[in-house]
């Protein structure tokens, strides 16, 4: 069950609002004042926040600024109940990190509206997702059909490309955030001696290019099509804006894209130091997680020894010879120019 903190000095609305939220299944905490909230909500750690802003011993802007700096409670939604309508205690609120404001005198539903979306919010930024480009597009995903990202894919410009077209290249300052509705891409960056780098895979679901926008700086690598893929474009302002309006949304982006650096950052360890059976290993569950994550049957990898090659950062002899060792050890299976994983739980012991 629910649990939400209402603090309010005015003992008639505190208990009218705990009477509703408990008739809506929620359970119900409350305070008369903000320095008992505060101390209530370290303890207990209520989902959601219902708060005066009037109020004494300590108002409403002081609770929320020291739920914020804590980092047990800076997540918990706050909503802001107040009988002031000033346009600048309405933005002095938000811009401390209010999730909502809803003005006396309120209706019910407008009060369990409210408080239902900033759970669902709440929901989001408390997942863990996936480390790195595949746990963004999962949360982007999420925002989108929670509501928060006002995004309707099918309302932006897509275009078709097929095999080896460029969908950007290194050095160019990027204009949208892409959103793969069919097909296969890679990204890779060239080594001096014009070697490829694979740096990620893509498939249909994901959204690509969001670290430079973020970051606000030129792409490092190319984008270039693996099997014929349809793209949709969404402008870099909408998705910027969309983020960065929202300071919890933010922070958690940054803190994914840190995840995903240090990813990377691991990849390169694994080029230098790890042996090359591990791994090639390492890149065949690697690309399957990309490519089949949503299959049930018996992984097969439709991508390239070339790729492969250039994923693990190896020669494609090196490569070949590699597999096929694999498939005499009985952990894949090569047929018709495909490889089929056979036995995935041995792969996975091999990078231990």
């Amino acid at each position: 069950m629910r649990s939400l903190l209402i603090i309010d000095d005015h003992d008639e609305i505190r208990e009218n609002i705990a009477e509703i939220l408990t008739l809506a299944g929620y359970h119900t905490l409350t305070a008369e004042n903000g320095r008992k909230g505060v101390e209530i909500a370290l303890k207990d750690k209520p989902d959601l926040v219902i708060c005066d802003i009037m109020m004494p011993e300590l108002d409403g802007y002081g609770v929320l600024h020291l739920l914020k700096k804590n980092p047990e409670t800076e997540t918990i939604p706050l909503i802001f109940l107040t009988a002031k309508t000033e346009r600048t205690d309405f933005r002095k609120g938000m811009e401390m990190g209010a999730d909502d404001y809803i003005t006396k005198p309120f209706d019910d539903i407008e009060l369990l509206n409210a408080i239902e979306t900033r759970l669902k919010k709440y929901d989001i930024l408390n997942t863990k997702y996936t480390p790195g480009e595949k746990g963004a597009s999962e949360m982007i995903g999420d925002l989108r059909s929670s509501g928060f990202f006002k995004m309707e894919l099918d309302n932006y410009e897509s275009t078709l490309l097929t095999k080896k077209n460029t969908l950007y290249t290194d050095g160019k300052r990027p204009k949208y955030l892409y959103y793969l509705k069919s097909g296969k891409i890679k990204s890779y960056r060239l080594h001096e001696d014009g070697k490829e780098y694979i740096t990620n895979l893509y498939s249909a679901g994901d959204f690509i290019g969001y670290l430079p926008l973020l970051e606000n700086k030129s792409y490092e690598d190319t984008a270039e099509v693996l099997e014929n893929a349809e793209v949709i474009m969404i402008p870099k302002e909408e998705f910027t804006g969309l983020v960065f309006n929202d300071l919890n949304i933010a922070s958690k982006f940054i803190r994914l894209i840190a995840q995903n650096v240090k990813e990377k950052e691991e990849r390169l360890l694994n080029l230098a130091y790890g042996s090359l059976r591990k791994r090639v290993a390492k890149a065949l569950i690697d690309i399957h997680e990309k490519f089949n994550r949503n299959s049930d049957k018996t992984p097969v990898l439709e991508v390239s020894r070339e790729d492969i090659a250039q994923y693990v950062g190896t020669a494609t002899e090196s490569l070949i010879r590699t597999l096929s060792d694999f498939k005499s050890e009985k952990l894949i299976e090569i047929k018709d120019g495909k490889t089929r994983i056979i036995n995935m739980e041995k792969l996975n012991n091999m990078l231990y």
